[in-house]
């Protein structure tokens, strides 16, 4: 890399960091813990690229973009903030930021976009971006998270509130699709315009289409839960987009189901699934961010007390438990979850006791394998080990625990492999890393059935 990097930030260390880090890349670097410094060396002419915090102890670094773009056009500025909201991420957008990332950020990743931005010729935008209307702190969205997956979802919303393109949310139930798509309403460019969330019911006239758009009056039209729609709403949905103007609505979608598998089974209009897909927009389940969890619970004590619940706080071995919890209702169920707990726990600290009271009455799935974090799968033995000894009442289980747990992974475990293998023990002894005979040996002793697939011609 070549160039200056002008660093802002009021961490010491961060500031340290960076330094260390862009100087043995190349560049020249000056650091500063306040914004009138900075403001100072871009008014200078110094520095090629911007790092900047938000967060400041004499301003907000969000707040000086304007002032930044303004004095040098061309100067690209990474905003790098611990404020892991969707307001965030899309303030930085609005405010013209070159680049966006979340406190703890990866060093490598950031230093792979100082590049980026460093070797951008970039060009000031013709037309000034409206600026974001003051719209509170964000506490009525619980969309935050600092996990990738979160962080890639606002990026990729930021980038789409201002399109015509049709937007498809999907996810599980829970998961805020319909957060979402109000929140690409609510920060773009028709924030002033009605939001207008169409139902089956309002499509089960001919007329339905027409009071609509009559409705929108060319804000946002969401067709929640569009894999629910009838074959002849489906067909008023194709022809309402037809007759779409220049001047028409902006058109939103969500869905928990698989349109794909839908549209192939017959189910789901084609046409209509390629109208409504300009842009997928998939929310992540909590299965998906574990680390988020803390971070949601912290936000909904916050949020209950302030409406007048008493104060709360989650032990550590009960927020080990929730979040060891496969949460299939997700961010909804959570919310529902926590506010019932500030009812029923006795004391100010909820413990494991009233946790274990509350998710013991209700559902739970496997987690995914594969589709997040790596310690899931502990997380989820430890869950059921630990309520296996609860089970007990105090008193210890019978003695041979061990060799009964690794039993009862054991069968389940070679049993499921062969079925994977379609029977075949050579292909599962090598899919399990053991010897064909071990293997042979173990279903012999844990009495499994082998069934070989059948091909079929």
């Amino acid at each position: 890399m070549d160039g200056t990097v002008l660093v802002a930030d009021d961490d010491r260390t961060i500031r340290t960091v960076l330094t260390q880090a862009l100087t043995r890349a190349g560049c020249k670097v000056h650091a500063t813990s306040s914004l009138t410094t900075l403001m100072r060396w871009v008014g200078e002419g110094k520095g090629d690229l911007v790092i900047s915090d938000v967060m400041m102890p004499d301003g907000n670094g969000l707040e000086m973009l304007p002032a930044i773009q303004d004095k040098r056009p061309a100067l690209p500025v990474i905003i790098i903030s611990a404020q892991n909201t969707i307001m965030t991420a899309i303030q930085a957008t609005e405010a013209d930021a070159y680049d966006y990332l979340p406190k703890p950020f990866d060093l490598p990743d950031l230093m792979k976009r100082a590049a980026r931005a460093l070797d951008t010729k970039r060009v000031a935008p013709s037309v000034p971006k409206p600026a974001v209307e003051d719209a509170g702190d964000g506490d009525d969205l619980p969309l935050i998270g600092r996990t990738a997956a979160m962080q890639a979802l606002y990026r990729l919303v930021a980038r789409v509130m201002n399109t015509d393109l049709a937007v498809m949310i999907t996810g599980e139930s829970g998961t805020g699709k319909s957060l979402i798509a109000r929140a690409i309403h609510d920060f773009s460019d028709r924030r002033n315009l009605p939001f207008v969330t169409a139902t089956p019911s309002d499509l089960a006239s001919m007329e339905g289409p027409a009071t609509i758009l009559s409705r929108a009056r060319g804000g946002s039209i969401l067709f929640d839960e569009v894999s629910d729609l009838s074959e002849d709403a489906q067909a008023r949905v194709v022809r309402m987009l037809d007759s779409l103007t220049d001047d028409a609505p902006r058109v939103m979608a969500t869905s928990q189901q698989d349109l794909m598998a839908k549209m192939e089974a017959g189910i789901f209009r084609q046409d209509l699934f390629y109208r409504l897909g300009g842009v997928t927009v998939n929310v992540p389940s909590l299965r998906e961010r574990v680390e988020d969890i803390p971070l949601l619970t912290d936000h909904f004590l916050i949020k209950a007390e302030r409406d007048g619940a008493p104060s709360r706080r989650f032990s550590k071995d009960a927020l080990e438990m929730i979040r060891a919890y496969s949460w299939p209702g997700n961010v909804r169920q959570l919310e529902n979850t926590v506010r019932r707990l500030i009812v029923t726990a006795a004391e100010t600290e909820i413990g494991r006791g009233d946790v274990e009271v509350v998710l013991g009455n209700q559902p739970e799935i496997e987690p995914l394998m594969g589709g997040g974090p790596a310690e899931k799968l502990s997380a989820s033995v430890a869950s059921h080990l630990r309520r296996y000894f609860d089970l007990h009442g105090g008193v210890l289980p019978p003695p041979g625990l061990y060799q009964r747990i690794l039993r009862e992974v054991e069968l389940p475990l070679i049993e499921i492999a062969l079925e994977a293998t379609g029977g075949n023990q050579a292909k599962c002894a090598d899919l399990l890393g053991i010897n064909r005979n071990t293997l042979r040996k173990k279903v012999t002793d844990l009495d499994i059935r082998v069934t070989r697939r059948r091909k079929l011609m």
